[in-house]
Order: structure tokens, then sequence, then C-alpha cells
């Protein structure tokens, strides 16, 4: 606030509330519960003073949630959404914080774990200690108090000191049913994942790498669009937020791969697999294991990182783990367990709520008496959006009231004599805001996300209706998962083939569209295996049966979410552009296309099945390396433009592609080889990541083919394997163009990383086998 008037917001919400629905914060479901004092104590001794105000808190807080504790140990009767009575236990599901504030509501001193019995010197241990039960807490502060009074208060916290306690004698938790700060005091994505990456992971390697290395690399880094790209590199950044911390793990492991030990890399990988993992909105017990091995993994090859000098003070090197936020992850596996998914307790939502819900309210007062004028702001805000909810309910003609022992006589006369079939039933939040047209937004984003799917659909429908729509249609969805958009209109119409091949320096387009034609001659259409490579059949300057095509600059590729397949993902915009005025070598963006119809993108993964071979006394389950999907480089987008009317190859969208092999590794983790020295297709072991090169013929050209764009799967990124010193030749519009190996960064996105990671790969194939 302004004017120097500060306070602790105290937000609430429901954890029953549909987890996607409550953790997008336009959705406004955290609502302003009290603004907590934050006085200033007049005590010459500062820490006095720092024990009054946490006894303030936890006063303040006992005073607030009288009510709820009451509620939670002999239940109230409450109203579902269909208007029967329930007897309802409101217990204490999560209270989000940061890692000071989880220590204040636990009621620790400094240098301990709020949720376990480890003080800072365990902080590195590669276990977890025994949790800070409420038992072990109160029996403490009962056994501190038959030695000194509560309000003795520097003796009181002198004694206090020796159990590792902060002062406070009256915890806010220790009459409310069944709260445990071990488990309320949730993992919280925000602070204890993404601020703990960028104030020691991210500094580790810039102390190994070098701060101007790896500023160097990041800014090199091909661009795309819609993810940040860090021109000046990383290490001047300032006013950093999660999102640049997000955007930083996107390409940490890749761009410091082979400028950093092996096992100092190993340690770096295991912790952002660790992220990704307990990211995940879906978290089966086999996920909660492999988010441990990749923990433990890290422990296994932590002093790697002692070795290398990485974790540095200001003076000197620091050989010790006092790292608090280190010693939450040990705990995040079984706060899964009992409170569910991580991500749901994320401090973003709150974050977000303290702007809508105490900033903005306070700013549009007039700086005097800011608690009744921000409680009266978002009251007016409530009743606004309460009376537009109910007037566009009735315009929609919208009847929820058909529940379970209902009276039809009191339904007919609170209808108003409208025909029963007018009233539209409706029996989920998500169905009413699709079915209802408010003044104001109600709920959820402003900007909708255009459903490439829905929009695929509809032209379908129309087109069987022979409207007249372009064909071949602009948006279709190539699978279930997968659906591409282009514009209406191409970006370069009609053009003989041999110009788009010398604008787009293609030199083999000719014979490449020749053989597409050759493979495809029986059937346009059939699902038939089309891979990049073989001989090539066709000569320089054959003859085509057609002379010009039409070009697109850019295609749309929109994918659903992993783990729940009705859920529409933003479109990803990918370039394929030529080499016109600044960009001299063109932008081609890389992507992952299919070349097998027997596999699914994204469940399939990138490579490999599973075999399960039964012997006399052991099941051995061995990797078998089969394609299935392919990375390449788009070129061109395309569609042939027929020279008669009735020729149908026109009738189907194109690329040209050129592909990218995988180098052979030695990964007996996936091989299952016991003789350690079997290569083919696996991820490269320290880093995690597939190592690629650019394919060549026997000849020496780069290999490329035509492909349908109806293969595309997905958006790739690539980061040049730049060594142990980064060529200073390289820039952001070459750095692809001229390095011969790179590396297949799966961290890319969440959507990219579950389908490549070896855990979702193989577990996936298990299923299948």
């Amino acid at each position: 606030m302004t004017g120097n008037r500060i306070a602790h917001p105290l937000l609430i919400s429901l954890a029953n509330i549909d987890m996607d629905f409550r953790t997008k914060s336009s959705n406004d479901l955290f609502l302003l519960l009290a603004l907590l004092p934050i006085p200033k104590f007049i005590h010459h001794n500062k820490k006095i003073c720092g024990v009054l105000e946490s006894r303030l808190f936890h006063s303040c807080l006992d005073l607030i949630l009288t009510s709820l504790k009451k509620a939670a140990q002999f239940g109230i009767l409450m109203e579902d959404p269909l208007g029967q009575g329930r007897v309802c236990f409101p217990p204490l599901a999560a209270y989000i914080v940061d890692t000071p504030e989880s220590a204040l509501v636990s009621c620790v001193a400094g240098k301990t774990s709020s949720v376990t019995m480890a003080s800072y010197q365990q902080f590195g241990d590669d276990y977890r200690h025994e949790p800070r039960t409420p038992s072990i807490t109160i029996a403490k502060l009962q056994a501190i108090e038959t030695i000194v009074r509560p309000w003795e208060i520097e003796a009181y916290v002198k004694e206090a000191m020796k159990h590792r306690l902060n002062g406070v004698h009256r915890p806010f938790w220790r009459d409310y049913p069944l709260a445990d700060p071990s488990v309320f005091l949730t993992s919280e994505p925000l602070h204890h994942w993404h601020k703990q990456f960028w104030d020691h992971d991210a500094k580790w390697c810039m102390n190994v790498v070098g701060k101007s290395e790896i500023d160097f690399r990041f800014a090199v880094l091909h661009p795309q669009i819609g993810f940040r790209h860090f021109k000046e590199g990383i290490s001047s950044l300032k006013q950093v937020t999660g999102r640049e911390h997000r955007d930083v793990q996107r390409y940490i492991v890749s761009v410091i791969a082979d400028a950093v030990p092996k096992s100092f890399l190993v340690a770096i990988r295991s912790l952002m697999d660790f992220r990704y993992l307990a990211q995940s909105r879906v978290i089966t017990d086999k996920a909660c294991s492999s988010i441990d091995r990749a923990l433990q993994e890290f422990h296994s090859h932590k002093q790697a990182i002692l070795d290398a000098g990485a974790r540095r003070g200001q003076k000197s090197p620091i050989n010790n783990w006092y790292i608090p936020k280190l010693e939450f992850f040990q705990s995040v596996v079984p706060n899964i367990r009992q409170n569910g998914v991580a991500i749901q307790w994320s401090a973003d939502t709150t974050e977000h709520a303290n702007i809508t819900a105490i900033k903005d309210p306070a700013r549009s007062g007039n700086n005097n008496d800011y608690e009744p004028q921000i409680c009266r702001y978002l009251d007016r805000l409530d009743k606004i959006r309460q009376f537009d909810l109910a007037t566009s309910i009735r315009e929609a003609r919208v009847d929820f009231r058909k529940g379970p022992g209902a009276d039809e006589d009191s339904l007919e006369a609170e209808g108003h004599g409208l025909d029963e079939s007018d009233l539209l039933l409706v029996t989920s939040s998500s169905s009413l805001l699709t079915h209802i047209d408010p003044v104001s937004s109600l709920s959820g984003p402003s900007r909708q996300i255009f459903d490439c799917f829905y929009r695929a659909a509809e032209l379908k429908r129309s087109l069987r209706h022979h409207q007249d729509v372009p064909f071949p249609l602009r948006t279709h969805a190539c699978t279930n998962h997968i659906a591409f958009h282009l514009s209406r209109d191409p970006a370069y119409k009609r053009l003989l083939v041999d110009e788009v091949a010398e604008m787009y320096h293609i030199p083999d387009l000719r014979p490449a569209l020749s053989d597409y034609l050759q493979r495809t001659s029986n059937n346009l259409d059939m699902q038939s295996r089309l891979d990049v490579g073989g001989r090539r059949l066709s000569q320089a300057h054959c003859d085509l049966p057609f002379s010009r095509l039409e070009v697109w600059k850019k295609v749309y590729l929109q994918s659903k979410t992993y783990h729940y397949p009705h859920t529409v993902l933003p479109a990803q915009a990918i370039n394929a552009l030529p080499p016109l005025n600044a960009l001299s070598l063109g932008q081609y963006d890389n992507v992952i296309m299919n070349i097998d119809p027997a596999k699914e993108w994204p469940s399939s993964g990138l490579t490999g099945v599973s075999i399960v071979c039964f012997f006399k006394f052991k099941q051995l389950t061995l990797y078998c390396p089969l394609l299935g999907h392919i990375v390449v480089s788009l070129q061109l987008i395309f569609r042939i433009v027929p020279s008669y009317p009735h020729e149908t190859y026109g009738n189907r969208f194109l690329t040209y592609v050129r592909r990218f092999d995988i180098v052979p590794q030695i990964n007996p983790a996936i091989s299952g080889s016991r003789t350690r020295t079997q290569k083919g297709p696996y991820p490269e072991p320290s880093s995690g990541l597939y190592l690629l090169k650019q394919s060549t013929r026997s000849t020496g050209t780069i290999m490329g083919d035509v492909l349908p764009l109806d293969q595309l799967r997905s958006l790739a990124n690539l980061t040049p394997r730049f060594g142990e010193k980064a060529s200073r030749f390289l820039t952001k519009e070459n750095s692809l163009e001229y390095s011969a190996e790179f590396w297949l960064n799966k961290y890319f996105t969440k959507e990219l990383f579950l389908a490549l990671h070896q855990y979702y790969c193989l577990s996936s194939r298990d299923s299948e086998g």
C-alpha cells in the first residue's frame, strides 16, 4: 500500500474446488479473509520484537479462525450447489507460504526445518527426517512452561531456543482438529523449486561455466515465437520473477552440457527432472518413485558441485549443504501422497490475488481508511458480479434446480410461464459459463484460446453440407491430440517450383516432389509410412505433372495436455521463413514428425518399444530401438497447384523437411544391456537428452524429403552442442546452421518433457506390452 501502510494479507479458498479451475488466477477463487497487522515494537532487543510479532500473528489467526475450528470439531450444516443440506467438517488442507513464513507458522527458530526435525546441519541429508508433528511441538512448549512463564519473554525465548522454537507459546493450530504443520505446510513450487533453482542451481552453473560464457551460449540460441530469448544472457538479469526462473530452466541443461564435469551435469539434470516430474498435474505411485529416484540421484552426485567450487559465498567457497529449501525436497513425495499434486499449492495464484484483492482496491481509494475502503470495494464488486450472473442465467433460460427431491409445482410456479422445453438444464459451473453471456467477464481469461480442434470439426461439417470452404481445409485435426491451422491465403501464390527452390535454397526440391508422387501414386490418402531418407529415385531435372506451388511462411500447431486430453493448449507458431533481408539464412524451426501410424504422439515417445523376455529364473525387459517419430527442420510449407481440376495431388498440405539422426549412445539404464557396450538411439546418460546430427546422403548432401503436413506432431527445440567453449563465430541466426551436433532439449515445454522423459516413455510402452 501507499503511505507506508503495510499489512499481511490472509487469503482463503476451498480445496475441494476443481484444481484446474481454482489455480487459474482470473477465476478469483482466493478471497480476502483478513489483513493482519505488522506492528513496530519499541523494545530495545530486536529478537524480542521479532518474538512479539510472531505471537501477534498467531493470536490474530487464533481469533480469525475460531469459527472454522468449531466447524471442524462439531460440523456445520451447509448447502451444496443443488440445495441439499450437508454436515461439513472443514479441515486445514494447506497453508501456502514461503520458507520464512512456514517457520513462523510451525513455530520453529531459524536454521530449523518447519516440517521435519532436521536442523541446518542435516539439510543436505539424503533421507527425510522424522516429521515435526503437533504433538512433538506442543510437548516441548509444555515442557518449557514448567520451567519459565510465557510472558517472562527474555527467559522464555532463551529456553525455547534450546528446543529450536521461536518463542510463540500458543500456536493457532494447537486446537484445530487434524491440523498438522508437517502436512498442511505443503511444498510450494514458486518459491521452494523455481526460486531455489535461481538462487542455487543457476548460480552454480554460472560459477563453473563462467558468466560471460554462459551468457554467450544463451544469446546464440535459436529464437522461437512465444518463448523468451535471452539476447544478453542471464547473469545480469534484474528483478527476476518466477516467469524468468522457468524460462531459464528450459535451456540450462542443454546449455551447460560438455562445459561442466559429468557428475556435475548429472546433479543439475536430476534436480531438473525432479522439478518437472513434481509439477505434473497427475502423479501416480510410479511417478512418485521416479521423483524420489531423481532426488536420490542428485544426492549421489552432489559432491561434484562442491568439488567444482560451484557453491560460493561472497569471499570463499562453501563446503556444506545448509540450504533449507533443499531439505524441503525430501517432503515433496510424502506431501503429494497426503495432499495431492504439488502444483495446485503454488503461490502464483495467491501472488496474483494480492494484487486484485488488496493492491487494486487500495489504489482506488483516497489513501485514507484503507481497511474499510478495501472491504467496501470488494463487497460492491461481488454484488455487481452476482447481479450480472443472475441476470445472465435468467436471460439464457438456464435451469439447474432439478435436483433430487425438487417439487414440480414449485418449479412450475417459479418458471413464470416458461415452457419446459425452453429451459436449459445445467449441472456444472463450467457448462453454465459456456451458456450465458454476461456483461463483464465473470471467470476465466478475457482472451480465449483459439480451438483448432473445434474449428476443424466445423469445417468438416460445412464440407459435408457442400458449403463454400477453401479446400484442402486450412484447419485440420491430424489426430485426437494434434491439430494445425494455416492462414486462408498463402504468403506466395502460384510460384514456379524452381522459383520456390531458389528462394528457399532447396536444390533437390524437384526430385523430392517426384519421389513423393511415386511413393503415393497408388492412393494419396493412404496411411502409409512416409519417411525421410533412402535412395533418391528421381533425377535433378525430372519432369513434374504440375508447375506451381502455393507457399505458407508459418503454421500454427495445437495440442492437448498430456494427462488431460480434453484440455486444449494455446497454439504454437512454427516458422519456415526464406532467406530474405535481415534473415540472410532464413528461420527454420525444428519439429517432430510421425513416420509410423502405429505410434501415437505423445504417449509413444520419440523412439523405442519395450519387449519383456521371460527366462528360466528371471524376467528381463529389453529396449528395442524402433523409430516412430523423427526430428526434422521444417524448411517449406506448401501445396501443389494442380494443372487440371480433376487432379487430386493438390488435396494435401505438404512440407519439405531435413532430417536429424540420433547419435547412438551407451545407456544401460534404458537398453538393458549387461555388458554396458550396446549402443542405440538412446538419450546421453549424463544430460538425459538425445544427441542429434544432420543426416546426409552418400553424396554428402543434407538428407531432405517431402512429407505431408498432417504428420507434424510437436515443436522441438535444438541446442547446439557447444563443447567446452562455444565458438564466437556463432550467432542466434546461424547457430543451428553451422553446428555439427545438437541436443534435443526435452525441457523446452512440460508436454515435451513428459513425452520424451524415459520414465513416461518406458511406462507407457510397458503398458502397451
